[in-house]
C-alpha cells in the first residue's frame, strides 16, 4: 500500500505563492493517477487537480477554482508530486492532501495527515 506524505504548507499573504509537496512511498508511483485535495473548516473535501503520466508525457486537469492560479507536476523517480500556488486568496485557506484519483482501478489510498495553508487578507 502507497504512503503519501504532505508538505509545504504554511502561512501567507493574501497574492502570495507557495509549492506543496507530496512524497509516496512504494514502488509503481509512475502508474498512480494523483490528485491534490484540500478540505477547508466546515467544509467537504474538494478535488483541486490531478496528473497522469502516460506515453506522451502528463495530462493534468484542474478544477476551476484553481486553474490558472495552481500548477500540478510530479517527478516520478523520485516519488514525489508537487501543487504550486500563486496568487493565494483567502478562500484558498485550507488542509491540503494528495491521494490517488479514484477510478475502476480502485478508490483513495489511506489519507495522510495532510498540510495546512492559511493566506492571510
Amino acid at each position: 500500500q502507497v504512503q503519501l506524505e504532505e508538505s509545504g504548507g504554511g502561512l501567507v499573504q493574501s497574492g502570495g505563492s507557495l509549492t506543496l509537496h507530496c512524497a509516496a512511498s512504494g514502488s509503481d508511483f509512475s502508474s498512480l493517477i494523483m490528485g491534490w485535495y484540500r478540505q477547508a473548516p466546515g467544509k467537504m473535501r474538494e478535488f483541486l487537480a490531478s496528473i497522469a503520466t502516460g506515453t506522451a508525457g502528463d495530462t493534468t486537469n484542474y478544477a476551476d477554482s484553481v486553474k490558472g492560479r495552481f500548477t500540478i507536476s510530479r517527478d516520478n523517480a523520485k516519488n514525489m508530486m508537487y501543487l504550486q500556488m500563486n496568487s493565494l486568496k483567502p478562500e484558498d485557506t485550507a488542509v491540503y492532501y494528495c491521494n490517488r484519483l479514484p477510478g475502476w482501478y480502485g478508490g483513495y489510498l489511506d489519507w495522510g495527515q495532510g498540510t495546512r495553508v492559511t493566506v492571510s487578507s
